[in-house]
């Protein structure tokens, strides 16, 4: 793939962001959209792996149906108990485990079950403090702090890293955590959700993994992969 340096960079940043907001529209955080529950947020993302945004919703929606006295109720609740629960999402044995691991974790750090430390932790304290626990990676860090704390932070799942890298903004073979922090440099605090958003858009509804549809992509005429499959 060709590659883009320095202030190009940036101004190819700023490009696809303006074109992607023509096509998708504008993307602007709300907080009363997403969960103020840290924690909730956290056992979402775990739900939400290797399966459906409708089956982890409905496998979440019913944990906390059955358990409602919160998640202290699930920390102590036997893993046959919890995977009954979520069965519906997918794995569930596997899933009940490491929710049920990263709630005990919570409790003996902090003698709560709660994240609202979180809050007045920096955003690179906050990726630190996250990560730190077992099974919680950069991109579920970055979901949390962006998403139910309004961080400027830029997750990279992997649409948005297939995305970037076809259009060049980080270079070939760029990690996932990396282009966490690239993408970030290049559109700035105040274009991060925004960007975000757009970039996963773009890779569900247009640029797909097997069949990208570059005949009617609105930022074809700057990528690196378009071109170089003509």
């Amino acid at each position: 793939m060709q590659s883009h340096v320095g202030i190009e960079l940036v101004e190819l940043a700023k490009w696809i962001e303006r074109r992607l907001t023509d096509h998708y529209g504008a993307r602007l955080y709300n907080k009363d959209v997403y969960d103020q529950d840290l924690v909730g947020a956290l056992v979402a993302t775990i739900l939400s792996q290797h399966t459906s945004d409708i089956n982890s919703g409905r496998a979440y929606a019913t944990l906390k149906a059955a358990f409602p006295g919160g998640w202290d109720d699930v920390r102590v609740a036997s893993p046959e108990q919890v995977a009954q629960a979520i069965r519906q999402g997918g794995l569930a044995d596997m899933k009940a485990a490491r929710i049920i691991g990263l709630l005990g974790e919570l409790y003996q750090r902090n003698g709560a079950t709660n994240l609202e430390l979180l809050r007045s932790m920096s955003d690179s304290e906050g990726m630190a403090y996250l990560t730190s626990f077992h099974g919680v990676g950069p991109k579920t860090a970055a979901c949390v702090l962006m998403f139910n704390l309004g961080r400027p932070v830029i997750a990279v799942d992997t649409h948005v890293h297939r995305v970037s890298l076809r259009l060049a903004l980080v270079a070939p073979k760029t990690s996932p955590e990396r282009t966490q922090d690239e993408l970030l440099g290049l559109i700035g605090e105040a274009g991060a959700y925004s960007f975000h958003v757009h970039l996963i858009e773009h890779g569900r509804q247009i640029c797909g993994a097997r069949n990208p549809k570059c005949s009617i992509c609105p930022v074809a005429e700057k990528c690196s992969y378009f071109h170089e499959r003509q």
